[in-house]
């Protein structure tokens, strides 16, 4: 496989503009320099707007697994019940960091099925000092309500965690509109970014629920707020300084884009994959209902009948396309196409033909060019 020549098309880590690889190569300066400090704030200021709040900022070196674990561990002590909602692997992983710190109340759902917002009440109506969620999660194509449940914590005085590490930038995601507390994000989704930054936003009254010491040293969220804070703004401990670069560099491009542009580019070019998939007989995985709705950063579909997982990714690999398999219990089962980031429509119409030639040769259409047809007709509205 030629790495230069192969069409990224996962969702995260993206595919990355030329421009942003080439500002990581710039010559390294000090993290504790004023040079630095004016690119952190410059990012996080350029970052409110992707998050939609005025809430303070930390970008801390690490996926965004260390911004989950960094708000969990900052609020959430032995004592403490925190509620975790899950209907796939990103929800269950914030019930096993739950676990770690705290009193742990799970709500699980199956995975792709959309929340029972009255069983997610019932539970914080036990009382919980935080609930946590996924926005959108990722391992089924599923974009969850915040929003709804951002309506829940705010009634039982629950701090809001949510993972919008594959929602904010492609997803609409009002942060403080929804309540949310805690909000995360990871550089190499819609930021498209390389990835190795998390980035937390976070609210005054999460501030006000923080314990006295975070049960993480490296994950402490009061001493990167308190470092994001000084002049110049740092981190309390040697960042990633070539990924602040390039967070830079992709934020300037989302900016030349306008921020709402992106978003509405997302939804489009997810609309034609799914318009794609129903013209070639594909069934979309996740159910949906009036509060939870397909994403707009990553389209999860059933494997084709009779057509296996190898046959399908891998033989679109060795074509040049890489899309996502499933994962966990879906392995096998769903394959999974992103549009975020710096994806563009030439990207796509690659992918679709590329699935095309592979359904072909297995049999399970009789030529090309009808699912090709159908994203032409959403792209080009």
């Amino acid at each position: 496989m030629d790495i230069e020549d192969t069409l990224l098309m996962i969702p995260g880590p993206v595919k990355v503009a030329p421009r942003v690889l080439r500002a990581m190569s710039k010559p390294m300066i000090s993290h504790r320099s004023g040079e630095f400090g004016a690119i952190y704030s410059e990012c996080a200021e350029l970052l409110k707007e992707f998050f939609q709040t005025k809430n303070q900022i930390a970008i801390m070196t690490g996926s965004g697994t260390l911004g989950m674990d960094a708000a969990v561990a900052g609020i959430i002590g032995h004592e403490d019940k925190i509620v975790t909602i899950s209907n796939g692997k990103f929800g269950e992983r914030f019930t096993e960091i739950g676990e770690r710190y705290g009193k742990c109340v799970p709500v699980k759902f199956d995975w792709g099925m959309p929340f029972d917002l009255d069983r997610v009440e019932a539970a914080l109506e036990e009382g919980a000092k935080a609930v946590a969620m996924v926005h959108n999660e990722t391992s089924v194509g599923l974009t969850n309500p915040a929003k709804e449940v951002g309506r829940l914590a705010k009634k039982y005085d629950a701090a809001f965690i949510v993972d919008g590490i594959s929602s904010i930038g492609g997803n609409e995601f009002l942060t403080d509109e929804w309540n949310i507390d805690i909000a995360i994000t990871g550089s190499q989704k819609a930021l498209a970014v390389p990835p190795g930054l998390a980035v937390v936003s976070v609210s005054p009254r999460a501030e006000e629920k923080f314990l006295a010491q975070s049960a993480s040293y490296y994950a402490d969220l009061k001493a990167h707020l308190k470092s994001a804070r000084k002049s110049p703004a740092q981190t309390p401990f040697t960042p990633a300084v070539p990924l602040f670069f390039a967070m830079q560099e992709a934020l300037h491009m989302a900016a030349e884009e306008g921020f709402a542009a992106r978003r509405e580019r997302a939804a489009k070019q997810a609309e034609s994959v799914r318009s794609a998939a129903k013209a070639l007989g594909i069934e979309l995985f996740p159910q949906t209902n009036e509060n939870s709705h397909y994403s707009n950063t990553v389209t999860a579909m059933k494997m084709p009948e009779g057509v296996s997982d190898d046959k399908l990714r891998g033989g679109m690999k060795k074509k040049g396309v890489i899309v996502s398999g499933g994962q966990e219990q879906l392995k096998g089962k769903i394959f999974r196409i992103g549009t975020m980031g710096v994806c563009s429509s030439g990207d796509l119409l690659r992918t679709i033909q590329t699935l095309e030639l592979i359904l072909l040769k297995e049999g399970n259409i009789h030529s090309c060019g009808v699912g090709v047809e159908a994203m032409s007709r959403v792209l080009d509205s």
